[in-house]
C-alpha cells in the first residue's frame, strides 16, 4: 500500500508531532509512506513533503514555535491563508505520491483538504483525534462547519483515548459515534530504554551526583499543571528538572524565584531527537505529569514508562489507559501539591517499591503501546479503505469493497 500522512505540527515538541512521526516510521517498514508536515528534518522510512508556512499558528502553543498564533485568535483572512497553504501542499504531494490511502492527524484544518481529495480524487482517509485540537473547536465555532463535513466523508475517526473520543462526541452533540474507534499512541520500546550511561551524563551536566530526582517533560501551559510541582517542590525529597518550553515558562519561573527554591532546575526544550530525552528519563526516579485539563493520553508518560520510570499523574483524560495506580504509578488529585509531595515522596524514598513500579511500568508499555502493535491496528484500517485499482472492465479487480468495521 501507499499510504500519505497529514501532519499540522513539527515532528518534534509535541504529542501529536511524535505519533506522526513514529506511526510513519512503523508503518514504512511494510508499505510505502510518505508525510506532509510543516518540518524539513527526514523521517525514516517515510518520502517528505515540507509545508511552508504562510505564518506559525498552534491550538495551545508549540515549543518550536514560541511565537506562534493560537487558531482562536486568527482573523478570517487568515484561516483562509492558513487553509489555502494546506490545500495546495496536499493536492501537489497526492499528485506525486500517488497515495492508495490517506491518514489526517487532527480534526481540523487538513482534513478539510483530505474531504476534497476524497471526492476528486477518489482517495479515503481516516482521521485521528489528538485531543489538543478539541479546546479550539469547543470555544470557537468557525471551525466546526468544514470539520462536521469533513467528519461525514472521513472512513474512520481514531481518538487516542476513551475519554478524547467521549470529549470529541460531546462537541458533535454525539454525531459520528459509529465511525469511532479507539487507537493510543505508542512508543519506540527498542529506543526507549533505560540507559547508565545517559543518566550519569545528566548527572555531569546538572551536577546531580547521589541526589533524588523528579522529572517533568511537555509543553509548558496551563493545561499541563507545573506550577502545582513547582508549589510541592520544597517539601519534595529531591532535585525537580523541568523540561520543556512554552508560554508559562516566565511565570512559572519568576514562581520558583519568589519561593526561593534552589531544588528546581528549567532545562528548556531538548530539540528533535530521542538521544535526548532517554538520559533524563532514565535519570528520573520519578516521572510527574500534574495536568489539569483531560489529558488525551500523554506520550511523554509512556516514554518515561518505557524507561523503567515509575509516574505520579492525575487522573485526567485518557492518562489511566496507561497508569494502574499502584502498580506503575500513582494518582494524584489535580491542582493538589500536597498529594504531589506524598506520592513521590513515597516513592523517592522506598527504593524496592520504586524500582518494582518502574519494571511494572515498562512491562505495561511492552504490552499494550508498542509501535508495533498500533501500527498493525491502523494496517488494518488502511487495508479496508484503501483505493482500488480498477481494470478495463470499470470493476474494482473483482474485489468487493469491505463494510466498514464494527
Amino acid at each position: 500500500m501507499r499510504i500519505l500522512y497529514l501532519q499540522t505540527f513539527p515532528f518534534w515538541g509535541s504529542g501529536s508531532g511524535t505519533y506522526a512521526r513514529h506511526l510513519a516510521s512503523e508503518i514504512g517498514k511494510r508499505h510505502k509512506v510518505a508525510i506532509l508536515a510543516p518540518d524539513t528534518r527526514p523521517i525514516e522510512r517515510a518520502k517528505l513533503y515540507t509545508i511552508k508556512m504562510p505564518f506559525f499558528v498552534s491550538f495551545t502553543g508549540h515549543p518550536e514555535w514560541p511565537d506562534s498564533k493560537l487558531y482562536t485568535q486568527l482573523t478570517n483572512k487568515e484561516i483562509s491563508q492558513i487553509h489555502e497553504t494546506f490545500f495546495n501542499a496536499t493536492v501537489n504531494a497526492v499528485e506525486d505520491f500517488k497515495p492508495d490511502v490517506i491518514h489526517v492527524h487532527h480534526a481540523f484544518p487538513l482534513t478539510w483538504t483530505a474531504s476534497f481529495i476524497r471526492d476528486t480524487y477518489k482517495i479515503n482517509f481516516v482521521t485521528t483525534i489528538h485531543g489538543s485540537e478539541l479546546p479550539t473547536l469547543e470555544k470557537d465555532k468557525r471551525y466546526r462547519g468544514f470539520t462536521y463535513d469533513a467528519m461525514f466523508r472521513t472512513k474512520r475517526i481514531v481518538p487516542n483515548s476513551g475519554w478524547t473520543r467521549e470529549w470529541f462526541l460531546r462537541i458533535f452533540k454525539g454525531y459520528f459515534h459509529e465511525k469511532c474507534r479507539t487507537i493510543p499512541g505508542g512508543v519506540n520500546i527498542d529506543k526507549f530504554v533505560h540507559t547508565e550511561n545517559g543518566a550519569k551524563k545528566v548527572d555531569r551536566e546538572l551536577n546531580l551526583h547521589g541526589k533524588p530526582v523528579v522529572v517533568f517533560a511537555g509543553k509548558l501551559t496551563k493545561y499541563k499543571g507545573v506550577e502545582y510541582l513547582i508549589a510541592a517542590a520544597r517539601k519534595i525529597h529531591g532535585e525537580v528538572i523541568i523540561l520543556g518550553d512554552g508560554p508559562e515558562r516566565e511565570r512559572l519561573e519568576q514562581k520558583a524565584k519568589d519561593m526561593k527554591l534552589v531544588n528546581v532546575h528549567f532545562v528548556g526544550h531538548l530539540g528533535a531527537g530521542i538521544a535526548k530525552l532517554v538520559p533524563y528519563y532514565s535519570r528520573a526516579d520519578v516521572f510527574v505529569a500534574p495536568s489539569v485539563w483531560d489529558e488525551p493520553l500523554g506520550l511523554v508518560i509512556l516514554e518515561a514508562m518505557a524507561c523503567q520510570t515509575p509516574v505520579v499523574v492525575t487522573r485526567k483524560g485518557g492518562i489511566p489507559l496507561a497508569v494502574k495506580d499502584g502498580f506503575n504509578g500513582f494518582f494524584v488529585r489535580p491542582r493538589n501539591s500536597s498529594e504531589i509531595v506524598e506520592k513521590v515522596n513515597r516513592l523517592l524514598d522506598n527504593p524496592s517499591l520504586r524500582l518494582k513500579m518502574g519494571q511494572n511500568a515498562r512491562k505495561s508499555v511492552e504490552i499494550k503501546f508498542s509501535w508495533e502493535t498500533i501500527g498493525r491496528k491502523f494496517e488494518y484500517l488502511y487495508e479496508l479503505y484503501r483505493k482500488k485499482e480498477k481494470n478495463n472492465n470499470g470493476r474494482h479487480n473483482g474485489i468487493v469493497s469491505p463494510k466498514p468495521a464494527k
